[in-house]
């Protein structure tokens, strides 16, 4: 298993077709949740996954506050990486903002998958139910219940029953989820550093093309960000699709292998399947013009 110095468990790919595409995995999962992609980009491109801290292999507690966004910089620091396709899931896609808003030369395009993390800013009713389910379960010790309620909250989602989402894939997101409560259940209390001002404040700072992909199944907090990030980002599009949840990359693999594929080859003329879109007014790549 290769880790950094400052303890990031990693993969690199080393190829030679285009700019190095970087992976930040969603607050549900570990760098294992691109595994359906892995193959195929590795197979052609300079690719990077690796696991946040308190997640999969990187175990070890911070020296000081946490800092997703610092061991992201010290990992392609220390890969040599200069400048990439940076694509986030959830919290990946929180943190892939904030590597953007701190290091913005880094960054030739954004993928969030969906918006999460520290781009959502509105407890809706069923992200509370969400928090009010977890922290109840974990407040007794029970894991198993806490971890059904990120499997009911963001993989199954609203309007849909367990048994219609395959079960590989709620298993899958359940080993990932319950490693990362072990992780965190054997750290010291930690202060997690937070960017100030938060990101939402400061889109318009942002040059990089922007990918928004949110899905029909996924909780009005998330939609509420992907409307946010649309109105306040310069270059954006928006891309939904209706008959996933919260983890559209691993619900539809192949499908989100070649929205991938085709935004990461040339963020500003790629052009998304009709079939794989929203509505066609949110389809069409467009620039946002911001009063000032």
């Amino acid at each position: 298993m290769p880790i950094t110095p400052l303890g990031i468990a990693y993969d690199h790919a080393v190829g030679t077709d285009g700019l190095p595409i970087v992976l930040i995995h969603a607050g549900v999962a570990d760098r294992r949740m691109w595994d359906p992609q892995w193959q195929t980009l590795s197979d052609q491109h300079d690719v990077v996954r690796l696991d946040l801290r308190g997640f999969g292999e990187s175990t070890a507690p911070p020296e000081g506050s946490l800092s997703h966004v610092d061991d992201v910089l010290s990992t392609l620091s220390h890969l040599g990486v200069g400048h990439c396709h940076l694509v986030g899931s959830s919290l990946g896609a929180g943190v892939a903002v904030e590597v953007t808003l701190t290091a913005p030369k880094l960054v030739r395009s954004l993928l969030l998958c969906p918006p999460g993390g520290s781009l959502l800013a509105e407890l809706t009713d069923d992200l509370k139910a969400f928090f009010t389910a977890e922290r109840t379960a974990l407040a007794v010790g029970d894991v198993d219940a806490a971890v059904e309620a990120n499997i009911a909250s963001w993989v199954v989602g609203p309007g849909r029953e367990a048994s219609q989402v395959d079960a590989g894939f709620q298993n899958f997101v359940r080993r990932m989820q319950r490693q990362a409560f072990e992780v965190s259940a054997s750290w010291p209390d930690v202060d997690e550093a937070e960017l100030d001002p938060p990101a939402l404040d400061r889109l318009g700072e942002i040059a990089a093309p922007t990918l928004v992909l949110v899905g029909g199944h996924d909780l009005t907090t998330t939609r509420n960000s992907a409307d946010r990030l649309c109105e306040g980002l310069d270059e954006v599009r928006r891309v939904d699709w209706p008959d996933v949840a919260h983890l559209p990359s691993l619900e539809q693999p192949e499908r989100f292998l070649a929205l991938l594929l085709d935004w990461t080859a040339d963020p500003r003329s790629a052009s998304a399947d009709a079939e794989d879109s929203g509505p066609p007014d949110t389809d069409e790549f467009r620039k946002i013009v911001r009063s000032t």
